[in-house]
């Protein structure tokens, strides 16, 4: 499933046959997934995650536009306390039932209070970003994610890593794009 290419200036995007040597592009390789609001319950975006064996979900604001990703990883360095996390021998002493009390204390949390405190530019491409642009954004921000906006702002895809690399690995280097 593809997304709209973008239009800028007026000029969309060319399609797939019309680019230089028929390179894939964002457009080409996103997909549509749930998204949430800083106000959604952090259960609710755990359960997303979990359910759609997501790395992280986009955080959108009321126009869809994004404001973040947030990475499955930041969500377990809110629950799991950082003394836990800096000695893996101490979190090896609490036991499943009391390790449980961790997760339940994310009820009261909201996506929000994941995130950090100065907030950061999201992952965003444009839908005519090549795969190399894709991934040196994810790799330059370490995100699992990046957000494909149409030239308002507004999230148009999704791409996470595990498609960049099938990508990556169907194309090949010097290779033409399947089909």
């Amino acid at each position: 499933m593809g997304v709209s290419p973008t239009v800028t200036a007026g000029v969309p995007a060319r399609p797939a046959s019309e680019r230089r040597d028929g390179a894939m592009q964002a457009g080409d390789i996103a997909v549509s997934l749930p998204t949430v609001t800083s106000a959604d319950p952090v259960a609710k975006a755990v359960r997303m995650m979990a359910v759609g064996r997501l790395p992280g979900l986009i955080v959108v604001d009321a126009d869809s536009r994004p404001t973040a990703v947030l990475p499955g990883s930041q969500v377990l360095r809110l629950a799991i306390p950082g003394s836990f996390q800096e000695d893996p021998m101490l979190a090896r002493t609490v036991d499943e039932a009391r390790a449980d009390s961790f997760w339940r204390e994310l009820g009261g949390l909201s996506v929000g209070d994941c995130l950090p405190r100065q907030p950061l530019r999201p992952a965003t491409v444009s839908a005519d970003a090549t795969l190399l642009e894709i991934a040196a954004v994810m790799a330059r921000l370490r995100s699992p994610l990046v957000a494909v906006v149409g030239p308002d702002g507004v999230l148009t895809g999704t791409i996470t890593l595990e498609r960049l690399l099938t990508s990556l690995a169907v194309t090949g280097p010097g290779e033409p794009p399947p089909g």
